[in-house]
């Protein structure tokens, strides 16, 4: 058995007869809901990227937020005991100035809505930020900051009713915090489209301006994508034709994950960033119908998933929860119920 290449087998999840960190040679780690949420590292994070270090992969840290320059992400993954350099930090304030720099000339005056990693992102293009419409910028850029309010907002619909190009660093609907789940870039950029009548041009995850971005500063050859959502994480690895690991430590619920379309699959999962130090167990299909892995066997009978074995890893059974229900998916363009299989799993 060998891994299991997303782009190549999609009804049920991949398995590796080795730990994560041998299969790949560089990890692109979303951050918020991977790495930390808000202020706090999440458990287990810093000591499961510590051993994939160690191990000899390649650490990338490629995160839709734009609000912070990557040399004060670098700062706090630091901090939170995740040593890394500014270089080792992607964003999307990165790919969304580099799809303006193609718009514009060099030099050009781009209205930032958005926060420092815009201006800097902007900088390194050599294009200068500006905040206002009076000082005749020729693009607008959006990119999520706590510090966005309506002035901005309005400064950026009435920029882009009078016709210049609109980019947004991405349009997630939310973003985990300590708190829990707040608005995200993409309820700001909604409020502009609203006031304009116009969809900007997006960067960010999951589409392919941020993919040839991580792929330019990275220069991987055998990545893996980490992530916690299915529509920009998993999507993006998709997308990039590249595999990925989805972490159960943000957004993404069980549920989820059984109702998902092909393109928001993930290659594996995990509870957490443990799973790249550990092999993956395949899923395989049962003689008697049904799908297997670690003890347990999942049957969808008209329509409902159930339990059939029992193993000693929830993990396990979610695989194979997982297998039953994207084949039936396929199958029958309905997702099969799975939620009493899920409680009787613990989630």
């Amino acid at each position: 058995m060998t891994e299991t290449a997303t782009t190549e087998r999609r009804t049920t999840p991949g398995g590796s007869e080795r730990p994560l960190t041998e299969a790949y040679d560089t990890a692109l780690l979303d951050l918020d809901g991977v790495v930390y949420a808000g202020p706090n590292a999440i458990d287990h994070a810093a000591d499961s990227l510590a051993v994939a270090r160690t191990a000899g992969m390649r650490l990338a840290y490629v995160t839709n937020n734009a609000s912070r320059p990557p040399r004060v992400v670098a700062a706090h993954l630091t901090e939170l005991g995740v040593p890394a350099e500014p270089a080792d930090v992607i964003n999307s304030a990165q790919a969304a100035a580099r799809v303006v720099a193609e718009k514009v000339p060099a030099g050009s005056k781009v209205l930032v809505v958005g926060g420092l990693g815009l201006e800097e992102a902007l900088a390194e293009r050599g294009l200068v930020a500006v905040r206002t419409l009076a000082e005749e910028p020729l693009a607008v850029v959006q990119g999520f900051d706590a510090s966005v309010g309506w002035t901005h907002l309005a400064e950026a619909a009435y920029a882009v009713r009078g016709g210049l190009p609109w980019v947004a660093s991405n349009t997630d609907l939310t973003v985990p915090t300590a708190r829990g789940i707040a608005p995200g870039n993409g309820t700001l950029v909604a409020a502009v489209r609203a006031a304009s009548g116009v969809d900007p041009e997006v960067a960010g995850k999951p589409l392919p301006p941020m993919h040839r971005e991580t792929v330019l500063r990275t220069g991987a050859k055998r990545p893996l994508v980490v992530g916690d959502r299915l529509d920009t994480d998993i999507e993006g690895a998709f997308n990039g034709g590249v595999d990925s690991l989805l972490v159960f430590t943000g957004v993404t619920t069980a549920a989820d994950l059984l109702a998902a379309p092909v393109e928001h699959r993930p290659t594996y999962l995990a509870e957490d960033l443990r799973g790249l130090l550990v092999p993956h167990p395949a899923v395989t299909e049962q003689p008697g119908g049904g799908f297997g892995c670690g003890g347990w066997v999942v049957v969808a009978r008209d329509g409902v998933l159930g339990l059939d074995g029992a193993g000693a890893d929830r993990w396990d059974g979610l695989r194979a929860l997982c297998a039953a229900a994207w084949t039936a998916l396929d199958a029958d363009g309905v997702p099969a119920d799975g939620r009493k299989a899920l409680a009787e799993l613990g989630f």
